[in-house]
């Protein structure tokens, strides 16, 4: 089914039978089996404690549910139903604070595991604390979750709250909306048609072959929000819409003079400037492609080079591999990506660059 309720500054939507076109329909029961309750939020400046969210369960027995950042950067997760508590404490390393972290928190009845997991969207870190066993969650619960805010408190810096009826993974994340068109030496093809095996053309007009494809469909909201990027800026020869964290590859005298290098990575939000990029309007779910390579290569999307999937070294990192987009792939048929095809430009320099192609 997948995702079931949004809630941001601007209101709140939930339907247990699912959100969007993909949504099957029909509800799960009374309780959800496994889930997944995400947030996205701005860290504290003033280390002070932050209660991201605090919802109190109403009806047959007293209940709660919390998700705390401590001043050390500790998040704490405290699940309460009756004198039943579960409680898990996810170290964060504040020295490695970004301006933006995403909170997942899934549970797997059946499964019997839970899982908190924090990302960085700005960056390839991650860290997660499993624990067991997770409690199911009342499906009035999770409406009220989202939609009653006489029972829940969002901290102010809080960006999204979402719930989903699945587990939804962590990790890599893919970038390309379906209706972009990579290249390939039988022409252009759509991001969303492109299968294992298939051959696409890189940026320096290599053949390569297509060794898995991925998609993840998402709350339209905080760093999965899309970018529109247009034509003929960054040479493409149409518009395109893909997410934030996607990186276009830059080139250019300017590049060698700033980085001393030949070409950079940039990742698309900090391309948003009201003229080339924008924010893109957006249903309540985007779903985003991408296609994996043996070696990172660089492919072209609707003209412009562009990062394929990156990886890292996944195949070595077997629970975090089961947890992502990767799931059920066997681990000795991924690619090892040492590092980046390029260098990837910390936000400061990436803004700099951006605005000096503006000018």
């Amino acid at each position: 089914m997948g995702w079931i309720g949004i809630a941001d500054r601007n209101g709140a939507i939930f339907d247990a039978g699912g959100l969007g076109k993909e949504a099957r329909g029909g509800a799960q029961g009374t309780t959800l089996p496994r889930g997944t309750l995400m947030l996205e939020t701005s860290l504290s400046a003033d280390k002070k404690p932050q209660t991201l969210l605090e919802f109190h369960r109403r009806g047959a027995g007293p209940g709660s549910f919390s998700l705390q950042m401590l001043p050390g950067g500790s998040i704490v997760l405290i699940d309460r139903d009756g004198d039943d508590i579960r409680h898990a404490t996810l170290a964060h390393d504040p020295n490695s604070r970004t301006d933006k972290i995403r909170l997942s928190y899934c549970w797997d009845i059946p499964g019997n595991r839970a899982q908190l997991t924090l990302e960085q969207p700005e960056t390839d870190r991650m860290r997660t604390i499993a624990f067991a066993p997770p409690q199911a969650i009342a499906m009035t619960d999770l409406r009220a979750m989202i939609m009653e805010s006489t029972q829940r408190d969002l901290h102010a810096e809080v960006d999204f709250l979402a719930i989903s009826s699945e587990v939804e993974p962590v990790g890599p994340m893919p970038g390309l909306t379906g209706s972009i068109q990579v290249a390939t030496p039988n022409g252009p093809a759509y991001a969303d048609r492109l299968r294992r095996g298939d051959l696409v053309e890189t940026a320096t007009g290599e053949q390569v072959p297509v060794l898995h494809t991925v998609r993840r469909t998402v709350p339209a909201r905080g760093s999965f929000c899309p970018v529109l990027i247009r034509a003929p800026y960054f040479g493409l020869v149409r518009d395109i819409v893909v997410a934030p964290q996607q990186r276009l590859v830059m080139s250019g005298s300017e590049v060698e003079y700033m980085f001393g290098k030949e070409a950079v990575l940039i990742p698309a939000r900090h391309l948003v400037n009201g003229v080339s990029t924008f924010f893109a309007d957006s249903p309540d779910l985007v779903t985003y492609h991408h296609i994996l390579l043996p070696g990172h290569e660089e492919i072209l999307a609707a003209g412009c080079p562009v990062e394929s999937l990156y990886i890292g070294r996944l195949r070595r990192k077997p629970e975090a591999l089961a947890a992502s987009v990767l799931a059920g792939i066997d681990r000795f048929q991924l690619p090892e990506h040492p590092k980046p095809i390029w260098p990837v430009l910390k936000p400061f320099e990436a803004i700099t660059l951006a605005m000096h192609r503006a000018a």
